[in-house]
């Protein structure tokens, strides 16, 4: 069972990609959309989908409440061939911003080359 929900899980997120894409929400459209992730419980009822959102003015927060409100049309939406669509939640991913912030960190460290590895 676990192979079979993995599985449909990339297939949805697959179709969920698709599925925003056709979207003419001007909330939507515009910047790099990402889904980074989609966890489905495994009853099927519900699923969370991580989305990255770069190049937009207000973040991804009107992003994220622009999709949970359509999300009642991505679940009816035909292109999904599964009997019983579950609730999509739609999240925002830090995981993006967090590794650009430890990166900057990163860059800010002043260390300098030991002598002694060469």
């Amino acid at each position: 069972p676990t192979k079979n929900h993995g599985r449909m899980a990339q297939d949805m997120k697959r179709e969920l990609i698709a599925i925003i894409g056709e979207m003419k929400d001007p909330r939507v459209t515009g910047g790099l959309l990402t889904v980074t992730r989609l966890d489905v419980t495994p009853d099927l009822d519900q699923a969370k989908v991580y989305i990255s959102v770069m190049g937009r003015e207000g973040g991804p927060e009107p992003v994220v409440k622009a999709l949970n409100k359509a999300s009642g049309h991505v679940r009816t939406s035909r292109r999904m061939h599964i009997r019983k669509a579950p609730r999509f939640v739609f999240v925002k991913d830090e995981g993006a911003a967090y590794a650009a912030h430890i990166n900057k960190l990163l860059g800010e460290l002043d260390i300098e080359p030991d002598s002694d590895a060469e």
